[in-house]
């Protein structure tokens, strides 16, 4: 059984999403807070979410929360950032056990006072956040913006995409820069934090087996937001038309080339002809039934992996593959004309039926877990889309060879980018 009820409003710009479904043992809160992706604040709110769970007013170590959450059958919280399209979103998470499997009436509501202190009265000393916390996770950050270099594949994807929307706000990787991070202090960091909460739209997602009314009432009398003026997040720009294609190169000290291509695909997510796009891209490259892992990777043994992927908020369309340096150019030769032997309708029924059977998998695989399951309703109502699991399921099925041939009209190459090793010449 899974239902999802429409948002309700809890509070101004505070909306509630539930969605029941029996398998799983455990409730999932999970609450978003939605801010412009923009150099100003990515690296704080990155660092605001290694920051909170530290320690709050009542409970000043993340070892003490530790503790607590010991005492609710090891309950879990949880804060991250995530990036959606030219939105950073910082999101807090707390899963528990359901109480109809302990003998604790009171469970949920005892760990949702816990989530709002958790979010809402962190740990202050002089009136700003604990400077050797502050420090330590500044630390932390650095190390992990630093070490993005280590997985060269995501490294390479992500490069691309900064490449291609070089002056775009979805060029900017979720957590921040160094250079930023070095400037932020414990004052400014709690300045920037007690903005985050008063002007941030909010959405809380309820995932689990409850009462619907039960859920709601608890949610509202538990989790308060000293909110002001909410700032509005507009709808990224995806109309773009590229006056050339750009080559970047970028040397490493790495064994295997790394080689992206980046399309702008001019088919919005609210398109009749998105869900075109996603058969297209799977055809193309979802997976070992694909043009481009039959032919370029088996059939020509270019490659030793590569994929298509589908940028849902920004239009895009992403093609990533692992190569020998010197296969370069044949290699962005293939990746290529297999795009034209699409567009020219070179496909089957059967690459069709696979397509949609692998993304309908994809879809319902949701359901296993309850953060999937959350995150794809919260990205469904930043879409403005009332699509289900099982509506977007029909919409797959219901695509047919000339729509996907219509959506890869206005496909076009933007930028190609190359992770290749130091001194080798091309």
């Amino acid at each position: 059984m899974l239902e999802r009820l429409k948002p309700i409003e809890i509070g101004k710009n505070v909306k509630l999403h539930i969605i029941k479904t029996d398998k799983f043992k455990t409730n999932l809160v999970s609450v978003y807070f939605k801010r412009p992706l923009i150099k100003d604040e990515v690296t704080k709110n990155a660092l605001l979410a290694m920051v909170l769970p530290r320690g709050t007013k009542k409970y000043t170590s993340s070892m003490v929360i530790s503790k607590e959450l010991e005492g609710l059958y090891g309950a879990f919280l949880g804060c991250d950032v995530a990036k959606k399209g030219e939105r950073q979103i910082i999101q807090f998470r707390m899963q528990l056990i359901n109480d109809q499997y302990v003998e604790d009436e009171n469970l949920l509501a005892r760990g949702m006072e816990i989530f709002n202190e958790y979010i809402n009265d962190p740990y202050i000393v002089n009136s700003c956040f604990e400077k050797k916390y502050v420090n330590q996770e500044k630390d932390n950050l650095m190390e992990r913006i630093e070490g993005r270099k280590n997985d060269k594949m995501k490294y390479a994807y992500d490069r691309c995409i900064e490449e291609m929307c070089k002056n775009e706000k979805f060029s900017l990787y979720p957590y921040g820069n160094i250079e930023d991070l070095k400037n932020i202090t414990s004052e400014s960091l709690y300045a920037h934090y007690k903005n985050i909460i008063a002007t941030s739209p909010i959405d809380i997602c309820v995932v689990g087996d409850f009462d619907e009314l039960e859920i709601q009432t608890l949610v509202t009398e538990k989790l308060k937001f000293k909110q002001g003026d909410v700032i509005s997040i507009g709808r990224e720009k995806i109309d773009y038309t590229p006056e050339e294609v750009k080559k970047i190169k970028e040397e490493m000290d790495i064994n295997q080339g790394k080689l992206n291509l980046g399309y702008r695909t001019n088919v919005p997510f609210e398109s009749e002809l998105y869900h075109s796009l996603l058969v297209y891209s799977n055809i193309l490259g979802g997976g070992p039934n694909s043009k481009l892992f039959k032919n370029v990777r088996e059939k020509e043994s270019l490659c030793y992996y590569i994929f298509s992927r589908i940028e849902k908020f920004k239009s895009l369309m992403l093609i990533g593959s692992g190569i020998e340096f010197d296969n370069y150019e044949k290699a962005v030769a293939l990746i290529e004309k297999e795009i034209r032997e699409m567009n020219q309708g070179n496909f089957s029924d059967e690459d069709i039926k696979s397509a949609k059977n692998a993304i309908i998998t994809s879809i319902r695989g949701m359901t296993d877990s309850p953060y999937m399951l959350g995150d794809f309703y919260y990205s469904q109502a930043i879409s403005g889309s009332e699509d289900t699991l099982e509506t977007m399921i029909e919409k797959i099925r219901k695509v047919n060879k000339e729509q996907i041939i219509e959506a890869g009209k206005n496909i076009q190459l933007d930028t190609i980018y190359f992770l290749k090793n130091k001194g080798e010449v091309l």
